[in-house]
């Protein structure tokens, strides 16, 4: 429970050694939107196991009482797609499913994208 604009280069190596370390095969990693994609990207570069399905979502709009939030949408999305995806790292926001090369959050939007998806 960390503000992910706080997270350290020490929180970041915990969050990749309790993942390598883990025995399961299917993991849900709820993550701050500031620095997902660079957990993400860390993960996908620096993990040796490649027979887990890893997925890093969260929320937009932070999770508080009872005020509006894409924290259940995105976690119930999370939590059906896990049974979908082939062994490998991704970033599941706003109803969708990237890789970490390819996920970056567009601030101005309040959504994720792919940079491929980028206006010319």
């Amino acid at each position: 429970m960390k503000n992910s604009r706080a997270l350290t280069k020490g929180d970041m190596q915990k969050v990749l050694e309790t993942v390598e370390n883990s025995q399961s095969q299917k993991i849900i990693i709820t993550h701050g939107t500031y620095t997902m994609t660079d957990t993400a990207g860390l993960l996908k570069a620096k993990l040796k196991r490649n027979d887990q399905v890893i997925i890093l979502t969260g929320s937009m709009i932070p999770l508080t009482g009872f005020s509006p939030s894409d924290a259940p949408f995105n976690l119930g999305f999370s939590m059906a797609k896990l049974e979908d995806l082939k062994e490998g790292v991704y970033v599941c926001m706003n109803g969708r499913i990237f890789v970490p090369e390819e996920v970056m959050k567009m601030i101005s939007e309040g959504r994720f994208t792919s940079i491929f998806e980028l206006e010319q």
